[in-house]
């Protein structure tokens, strides 16, 4: 156990695969006791199982470390303080919280249900709310903590995913206010963008492919791809365990100048994003009024501006 998180005590949420299972185990290999919090839940947030907390548990458990599974429901307000207080009750105090569990109902807006919106509005951003809140209260008495938001690329504007990415940039502005409310208690709030192959970014045969080869590396056999795990070989450099370096990084004592920013993060790259600025600015005396607007507004705030996705010529 490398130790620098040695005596604190970690809450990952959806730390039962991907990306919450690699930060779990790191924060775990760096000495801190981990509350394992995974509802089980299908990618659709449906259904729910122990096995993949549990799994996780005992993967740390197994590698020396001290760990508790959870298995509540991040949009839930009672589980969110519950979780908490299991924190507290079993390891006797709170330092760290990784904010990650997530679902997706991808669906173009005009096709998009009011369920599914609200499902992944209430998994992604009232679930970064829901055990913050409480671990906020925690780490203010204590004037310390680490608070690590998971948000995403797709929150700059994503093709079917109007849900995910207002939840996911609406995580970006609860970070900044998070650092603000926070900071001077001695609370870092920071978040990241991940880039990662996991179940919720892979279709299920990728996903079975990339098992497949995994089992046939562990048991040395020759075996020639098929073209789906040629595939996943290039997929492979985007593993989720990529992300947990800068997560757990964000969680040392070195970090603590590092309050209400975001990172992109996944394979080879780690990228600070800049907060938002004032990218062109025009004056005028008394205000603008229409007519001025339309004349000036094409050479000055509209210079250069392209649309994302123009209409479609007609065929």
């Amino acid at each position: 156990m490398a130790g620098r998180l040695a005596g604190r005590v970690a809450i990952v949420t959806g730390a039962g695969r991907g990306i919450g299972r690699g930060e779990a185990l790191l924060l775990a290999k760096e000495g801190a006791k981990v509350i394992v919090n995974d509802f089980g839940g299908s990618t659709a947030g449906d259904g729910g199982a122990t096995s993949p907390a549990d799994e996780v548990v005992q993967e740390i458990k197994d590698m020396g470390g001290d760990a508790a599974a959870n298995y509540g429901n991040v949009a839930s307000m009672a589980d969110g303080e519950a979780t908490v207080k299991q924190a507290l009750d079993t390891f006797g105090r709170l330092d760290i919280l990784v904010n990650n569990a997530g679902i997706l109902r991808d669906r173009i807006i005009f096709n998009m249900s009011e369920e599914e919106w609200d499902a992944v509005i209430a998994v992604h951003l009232k679930g970064h709310f829901t055990i913050t809140r409480h671990a906020s209260i925690v780490m203010r008495q204590q004037r310390s903590g680490r608070i690590v938001n998971t948000s995403s690329e797709s929150g700059l504007g994503n093709l079917g995913q109007a849900n995910y990415a207002a939840a996911k940039e609406g995580i970006v502005g609860l970070t900044r206010t998070l650092a603000l409310d926070l900071g001077k208690y001695g609370v870092t709030a920071n978040a990241i963008r991940p880039r990662a192959a996991t179940r919720l970014t892979l279709s299920p045969e990728m996903e079975a492919a990339r098992a497949r080869r995994q089992e046939l590396a562990a048991s040395g056999t020759p075996t020639p791809p098929t073209a789906t795990e040629q595939a996943v070989v290039g997929i492979a450099a985007m593993a989720p365990e990529l992300v947990a370096p800068l997560v757990v990084y964000l969680c040392f004592d070195e970090a603590s100048n590092i309050n209400g920013r975001d990172f992109i993060v996944g394979g080879n790259e780690i990228s600070l994003m800049s907060l938002p600025q004032r990218e062109r600015t025009i004056y005028k005396e008394g205000g603008w009024d229409l007519d001025s607007l339309a004349r000036v507004f094409p050479s000055t705030l509209g210079a250069g501006v392209v649309n994302p996705k123009p209409a479609a010529a007609d065929k």
